[in-house]
């Protein structure tokens, strides 16, 4: 036993290893070539897929319910094209995709990213390998096993260039098990000569972390203002993995301070050190609805939710409308997030 267990250990330590920062991500497909206009109204939808597998009545071990993988393969491209046909009811013009499985365990290895292809077919696409883990043993009898998973962007119009950043993650033993971190920078033609760049991110919760969220979102919103200063505009979207308008957990619980360490408020204390930066968070409805549930039991109206998706840019940027989906998460444990913009 102790030789079993300490040779994977050792197989886990050995295989890890972070993936580079800067890398040039390979643009897919074709898009159109001509470049976008200033005042014209674009859509922009944020969608977490959870891998395939979050059916309403899905539980999480990680979560504190039962399960480790999807059902079925049946469930999982099931789960996929829900997710693929709700999003393009947004008829939008660019979509950030989170939590795509590749080629995993967990999922039956269904390449989710060649069956979101079928849906966005002639859209320009890059895609940003986030979680390549070793094979992990857990849960005993029905473990996880091996994930390789991505973050996907799609653009109508032609993504001419596009490269993954690595966030900072832990150094400590909770690296095993956290995804690789990253956002994928996406640069897009607008007329006149600037460009539109795209930042799809799935962050880090480590709740009980301030200096790993602080870097995170120093290091993103850095990145953000940057290209501000240069005259670019900036739409940032995702699983921000944070309770994204900082009172979400109160709003939609009753009132209460439900903690379950990941769901801590957004750092909006950070945009005073950025200049040109602004998180949108004044919803069209009114009204705050959620886009993810925590998943240790089956879902069902009065659970604990949470807004952990949505979207940043930059000033130079109007927000027209703004919507969290609600699907009664039927195929995902998050809603997507639909915004609609001019570029100004």
């Amino acid at each position: 036993v102790v030789l079993v267990v300490g040779g994977y250990v050792a197989y886990v330590m050995l295989t890890y290893k972070r993936i580079s920062d800067n890398v040039v991500l390979e643009t897919e497909g074709t898009g159109s070539e001509t470049p976008l206009l200033i005042g014209e109204e674009y859509v922009v939808t944020t969608q977490n897929v959870g891998f395939g597998a979050y059916t309403a009545d899905f539980t999480f071990f990680m979560d504190g319910g039962k399960e480790s993988r999807a059902r079925s393969k049946e469930s999982v491209e099931k789960c996929i094209k829900q997710a693929a046909e709700t999003v393009n009811g947004t008829s939008p013009d660019f979509v950030f995709f989170q939590e795509v499985d590749l080629d995993s365990t967990r999922s039956f290895h269904v390449d989710q990213k060649k069956l979101l292809d079928g849906y966005f077919d002639g859209d320009s696409s890059v895609k940003a390998i986030n979680y390549d883990s070793a094979f992990l043993m857990w849960p005993l009898f029905k473990p996880h096993g091996k994930s390789v998973s991505s973050i996907v962007t799609y653009s109508k119009a032609k993504i001419k260039s596009a490269i993954r950043r690595s966030l900072p993650i832990s150094s400590g033993l909770s690296k095993f098990l956290d995804l690789d971190r990253c956002y994928s920078v996406s640069r897009i033609d607008v007329a006149g000569g600037k460009e539109l760049v795209l930042y799809n991110v799935h962050l880090s919760a480590y709740g009980n972390s301030d200096e790993i969220r602080t870097a995170q979102m120093t290091m993103l919103f850095a990145d953000m203002q940057a290209e501000y200063e240069k005259g670019n505009y900036c739409v940032c979207g995702g699983d921000f993995n944070h309770d994204f308008t900082g009172d979400s957990t109160q709003v939609l619980n009753g009132g209460g301070t439900t903690d379950f360490g990941w769901a801590q408020p957004f750092p909006a204390e950070l945009f005073s050190n950025y200049g040109g930066l602004k998180r949108c968070v004044e919803y069209s409805s009114g009204k705050e609805e959620p886009t993810c549930r925590n998943c240790d039991v089956p879902y069902k109206e009065g659970n604990f939710t949470i807004i952990v998706d949505g979207f940043l840019v930059s000033e130079n940027v109007t927000v027209t409308e703004l919507k969290n989906v609600q699907t009664g998460f039927e195929y995902s444990d998050h809603n997507p997030v639909s915004m609609k913009f001019l570029l100004n």
